[in-house]
């Protein structure tokens, strides 16, 4: 154990340190007490100004709960984002966690590139339609999606499966892992891949299709664009809401009233939020601005923006990461093991990142949907 912890430390990578910090949500004076240096030294460390003592490879280890091997260096470096992360708020989410976020965004391609070495995926098909953020009063983000319905050659009325449409043209989505579920969907684009990373919490149908169609509005429109800004947040709403249900088509069919019976409707034929309806109704005019408060006066009283009345289809799922890593194990014996050791993760976060669902707490029950 002593010689592979000496090795360990011969070809120690700072950044794969820098990484594992960050994915465990410490600081350096955190990981520094934890260990029992200085901020100086972990800092010295990830710099690669000082390479650690076996011994400190061993404690960094434990304390970050991953295996030595983790640090060594790689033949490649971890895939970096060429757009900041899109986070919906700055001010509500700290610097750590989006470090953390960001740290398992990077993470996810870099398994995703792994397993694309034994397996073939869509290529990347997603276009660049840049929006100024000081252009509020114009049309761009609506007309950015129609550009991406015309490029994915979209039919019209409802979008079908938003994660699957994503995935086919060459998007990863993954859920982030449960510790992590303050940070709402996010997304940024690297060289390799763009990524769509979805809260684990959100057991909400409708209100993750719309956050697929938000986040694919940032990667099309955003890069650029200072991310957490009301102006960007507020461009995304407006791509997705025209991205699942377009002007020309959507327009004569909403009412100019809340007539719920109607809303129902539309709300289970274009598989959006009743709220999304009322707020593309009153973007569109159909829907006077008084109307629409007063409907969401009704909304909120009766605690719809909790949850709809109706039924609840079951979440879309990810198959593209999953799918291959089953295909593989059945066809070429290459496992979940071998994979995971090859991207150098830890099992537990490559089973995260390459999941169907989210991934329950430890000791916690997944949420019942009654």
């Amino acid at each position: 154990m002593s010689d592979r912890l000496g090795d360990v430390a011969t070809f120690f990578d700072g950044g794969r340190l820098t990484l594992a910090r960050q994915l465990a949500g410490l600081r350096k004076n955190g990981l520094a007490d934890r260990i029992h240096k200085t901020p100086t030294a972990v800092a010295a460390y990830e710099s690669g100004l000082k390479r650690p003592a076996a011994a400190t490879v061993a404690a960094m280890a434990l304390a970050l709960d991953v295996s030595p091997d983790f640090f060594i260096t790689r033949a490649h470096e971890l895939p970096t984002a060429t757009t900041a992360p899109h986070f919906r708020s700055l001010r509500s989410t700290s610097q750590i966690s989006r470090d953390q976020a960001h740290a398992y965004g990077c993470m996810a391609v870099d398994v995703a590139t792994t397993i694309e070495r034994h397996a073939e995926f869509p290529e990347r098909n997603l276009p660049s339609h840049p929006v100024a953020v000081d252009a509020p009063a114009s049309d761009a983000p609506e007309e950015a999606a129609r550009l991406l319905r015309k490029q994915w050659n979209l039919p019209a009325g409802p979008v079908g499966h938003q994660v699957r449409l994503a995935e086919n043209h060459g998007c990863l989505v993954v859920f982030s892992p449960p510790g992590n579920a303050s940070v709402d969907a996010y997304s940024f684009d690297t060289p390799l891949r763009p990524i769509i990373i979805l809260n684990p919490a959100k057991d909400d149908y409708y209100r993750q299709r719309f956050d697929v169609a938000h986040e694919l509005g940032h990667l099309v429109m955003h890069l650029d664009a200072e991310p957490g800004s009301r102006a960007v947040e507020d461009q995304a709403h407006r791509f997705a809401a025209e991205f699942l249900t377009p002007a020309e088509e959507i327009a004569d069919q909403l009412p100019a009233n809340a007539d719920w019976r109607r809303l129902g409707q539309l709300k289970q034929q274009w598989n959006v939020s009743l709220q999304a309806l009322l707020y593309r109704a009153r973007s569109l005019k159909v829907m006077s601005d008084v109307t629409y408060r007063n409907a969401m006066t009704t909304v909120s009283n009766r605690g719809w923006r909790r949850r709809e009345p109706g039924p609840m289809p079951l979440l879309e799922q990810p198959s593209l990461l999953p799918r291959a890593v089953e295909l593989l194990k059945a066809e070429t014996a290459v496992d979940e093991l071998a994979l995971a050791s090859e991207c150098q993760a830890p099992l537990s976060l490559f089973r995260t990142i390459t999941a169907r669902a989210p991934q329950p707490d430890r000791g916690v029950e997944p949420p019942s949907r009654n």
